[in-house]
């Protein structure tokens, strides 16, 4: 396994020759999409991380974490911690209109978790994953990544 430090995004924009674009313009909606994808990689990347483990088990566990109430929850613990730019993010994603809601989870806690996702997006858009994951890492500092159940 590659032990150096890579940016994904910046890997991908230079393999796919992609043009500049200001992140600034895209819509919360878009930030947060690719935002939901770019946390469950992180969070399906720590439970591999932990061991190997049946696949069901593996997706049970993340699916308790990358759910709209578990990101409500996570955004609320780290929104103290956030910048004005990155408060920003969070409350254009959170005020968005979306055309669909979760299943599981109150207007409140969808909103929250897209707010949530929308600043993960734009972390990972500007090539600011140390912060990204920083953030993921306070989020989860009380609730820790369980993998032995």
């Amino acid at each position: 396994m590659e032990t150096g430090v890579t940016n994904l995004m910046a890997d991908i924009h230079k393999a796919f020759a992609f043009k500049d674009v200001d992140i600034r313009t895209y819509s919360p909606l878009v930030l947060a999409y690719i935002g939901d994808g770019i946390y469950e990689l992180v969070i399906r990347s720590l439970l591999v991380g932990q061991g190997n483990a049946q696949a069901a088990k593996l997706h049970k566990r993340a699916s308790a974490l990358v759910n709209a109430g578990a990101q409500a929850a996570m955004a609320e613990k780290v929104k103290e911690q956030l910048t004005e730019e990155e408060l920003h993010v969070f409350r254009r994603g959170r005020n968005a209109n979306s055309p669909t809601m979760a299943k599981h989870a109150t207007m409140s806690e969808y909103r929250r978790a897209t707010g949530f996702e929308a600043l993960m997006g734009y972390l990972y858009l500007e090539g600011r994953t140390e912060r990204l994951l920083e953030l993921v890492k306070l989020g989860l500092e009380e609730e820790p990544c369980d993998t032995k159940n």
